[in-house]
């Protein structure tokens, strides 16, 4: 089932959408009382919505018709949430908004069991601005951009994979000291309950990743299309490789300033030439977060900026395992820690294991503009 959500929509908007949406929805809502349970069957391994979030935001990046429709969506959906897949299209009346509302919006729906597509952002500026690039680069108009990226987005909607494999591959990145950190001893206590699951390991030391400073899009196409950079070196040797063969990644991210730590951001911006022409799509995005105090969301809606709407990872149920600890060694007192982490290696292993020998078809995909 197709549902369209689209609170507080102008009638421009509401023609706009139209045109960039292939299908015809099942289901539209435009208030939180057409919220209603449904009766929609559930098939393992199968989304029971494919739901298109299409929210027009005011000049200080709200809508506020939309907290009510998302508050009747847990009150009623909270089961079928869990089955379902979901991207959004945003439209702000300025520069601003379209990326930070959009991660606090999937971050929110993510912890509610909602699958995100890789690339799951349709976004709208004044002048189609945030589309200029890709003109320069592609000499196509900015309108038809926006009609070939919208319609690219709603198939793969469509045509969701839910990426399952018999013999899946996770690859785990972390800067972190294996003594003392408290985000490295979570991880493994997650690690303990993946024994299905193949896993390598790579720790991000200092000056082992020289971060990216921006070269010509040419530059970093032509060193993309030979899987490498520019700059060489650890990246290039050992993480694009392991990269390109995991099913999915997952971020060891102890909370820095409510940021993602400098060395793990050099690899993200470091990925680009590769991601010029080679699509991520097909592979699944997790994090382990630990803070000091608070924040954790702060550097998980970093994570899903950066490599899902970015960078175009699948954003699988409750992606984020987080917590609060301090002291050296503390994690291992947090209250139900153990439980919590045995919890999350069950929703890793759900999200890419498969007891059939088949071979995923979702690793494929075509390298976007």
């Amino acid at each position: 089932m197709l549902v369209l959500i689209r609170p507080k929509a102008t009638q421009n908007f509401i023609q706009l959408i139209n045109q960039l949406i292939p299908y015809s929805p099942n289901l539209i809502i435009d208030e939180a009382t057409q919220v209603v349970p449904l009766p929609t069957s559930i098939k393992e391994n199968s989304p029971a919505l494919f739901i298109i979030l299409a929210v027009e935001l005011d000049d200080i990046g709200s809508n506020g018709d939309l907290l009510p429709v998302l508050y009747a969506m847990k009150r009623h959906w909270s089961a079928i949430l869990k089955h379902s897949v979901a991207m959004l299209m945003v439209k702000s009346p300025n520069e601003w908004h379209t990326k930070t509302f959009s991660s606090w919006l999937i971050f929110n729906l993510n912890q509610w069991g909602c699958r995100f597509i890789g690339h799951p952002l349709v976004e709208m500026i004044p002048n189609l601005e945030n589309l200029g690039r890709w003109e320069k680069t592609t000499n196509i108009a900015k309108i038809q951009l926006l009609h070939d990226f919208s319609q690219k987005a709603v198939e793969r909607l469509m045509s969701f994979d839910h990426c399952l494999s018999p013999k899946p591959k996770l690859a785990v990145l972390h800067a972190s000291s294996r003594k003392t950190s408290n985000t490295f001893m979570l991880w493994h206590l997650v690690k303990e309950h993946l024994k299905q699951i193949d896993i390598e390991e790579f720790h991000v030391a200092n000056g082992t990743i020289i971060d990216c400073i921006g070269c010509p899009y040419q530059t970093c196409v032509y060193y993309g299309r030979q899987k490498s950079c520019f700059y060489g070196g650890d990246m290039i040797r050992e993480l694009i490789p392991a990269i390109e063969q995991a099913d999915a990644l997952l971020w060891l991210c102890p909370n820095y300033n409510d940021a993602v730590s400098a060395n793990l951001m050099a690899v993200i911006n470091r990925l680009t030439a590769y991601y010029r022409t080679h699509s991520f799509n097909g592979k699944q995005l997790f994090s382990i977060v630990v803070s000091g105090n608070s924040g954790g969301d702060a550097v998980a809606r970093q994570l899903i900026d950066a490599l899902c709407i970015n960078k175009g990872f699948q954003l699988p149920p409750k992606f984020c395992l987080s917590a609060i600890a301090y002291d050296p060694g503390s994690i291992l007192e947090a209250d139900d820690i153990k439980k919590r982490a045995a919890s999350y290696a069950a929703q890793i292993t759900d999200s890419l294991f498969i007891s059939q020998s088949i071979e995923p078809s979702c690793r494929k995909g075509e390298p976007h503009l």
